[in-house]
């Protein structure tokens, strides 16, 4: 009997032992709803892993953030540590008392800034480092670098008789090598800069004079313009005449080189395309000026040619135009 009642229960009981004997004093009321609030916080809660105070109402000074009078040693640089702590906290944060009678930093401004601010004369995105108002750029500032000078004396005078008064002329070349040339009168004149030696490399006679002078890019040879309206090609290392080419009737007042062609351009208003390359004087012909050509220029690439004279303005041709 007792063993059917014990199955019915499903609790397994010593033997004299009834459940009757068996009770479970119950919580209070209040007790079981104290156990019932100990649970897991709901999912709707806000947790956050970062805590922000209100700066306003700190007191960064009690954390020991004002300046305090520490120990030097000999030979440290006490201008740097101000000057760090001018540029991170604020040029007022020198002007804070130890004892705490202010925060290091004015409430309004927060140690870590999330918006940009422009850049202004106090800036330390400026394009010097020390503030204005730090006290210290006069003390660590770097000097300004002393004004350039300018020579007002030539570094070299070169005597230049019968130089002549023409400013259609270009009787001044200087060459790749160092080597000036200068047209005068009748005759032609090297200056070596590197040793000031002078060479006499032409004389025209009597009956012509220099008009233009112009080297080559590679300062080998160099090109004449003379009154009678010729070309001369001349050798500088050697001083020997290598070509004459004609075609201008004409003073020829002004000469071009690219890497193979020589332009020309006279008083008689035409520029001639010279190639040493072929026997002809002249390859090709340019018209379209008014006046006397007394600039040309070719262009870098050598596939334009400007041209200019005294009362147009300048011109332009291609290379295919030009030959």
């Amino acid at each position: 009997m007792d063993s059917s009642q014990r199955r019915k229960s499903g609790i397994n009981l010593p033997s004299g032992m009834s459940e009757t004997s068996l009770r479970l004093d119950g919580f209070p009321g209040s007790s079981f709803r104290a156990i019932s609030n100990l649970t897991s916080p709901s999912k709707s809660s806000s947790i956050s892993d970062r805590f922000i105070p209100c700066r306003s109402s700190s007191r960064l000074h009690t954390f020991g953030l004002v300046e305090k009078g520490s120990p030097v040693k000999e030979g440290g640089n006490e201008a740097y540590s101000r000057l760090l702590k001018a540029e991170l906290f604020g040029s007022d944060f020198g002007s804070l008392s130890p004892a705490g009678q202010g925060s290091p930093m004015s409430p309004s401004k927060n140690m870590l800034r999330f918006k940009t601010e422009s850049s202004g004369p106090n800036s330390p995105y400026s394009p010097s480092i020390l503030r204005q108002d730090s006290g210290f750029s006069s003390e660590a500032s770097t000097p300004p670098k002393p004004p350039r000078k300018v020579p007002k004396t030539p570094h070299k005078v070169l005597d230049a008789p019968s130089l002549q008064d023409d400013f259609y002329l270009n009787l001044v070349d200087w060459s790749s090598q160092n080597v000036l040339a200068v047209g005068l009168g009748t005759c032609v004149y090297l200056w070596s800069a590197s040793n000031s030696k002078v060479t006499k490399l032409c004389d025209l006679g009597p009956n012509d004079g220099v008009c233009a002078v112009q080297w080559t890019r590679e300062g080998s040879y160099i090109s004449i313009g003379t009154s009678l309206g010729q070309v001369q090609i001349w050798d500088g290392t050697q001083c020997k005449r290598v070509r004459t080419m004609g075609g201008h009737q004409t003073r020829t007042g002004v000469l071009a080189w690219n890497s193979r062609i020589l332009s020309s351009g006279s008083r008689d208003r035409v520029i001639l395309q010279h190639d040493l390359r072929v026997q002809n004087d002249s390859i090709g012909k340019l018209v379209g000026h008014k006046s006397e050509v007394c600039g040309l220029k070719w262009s870098h690439d050598d596939r334009e040619l400007a041209s200019a004279t005294g009362v147009e303005s300048a011109l332009s041709a291609t290379g295919s135009e030009a030959y």
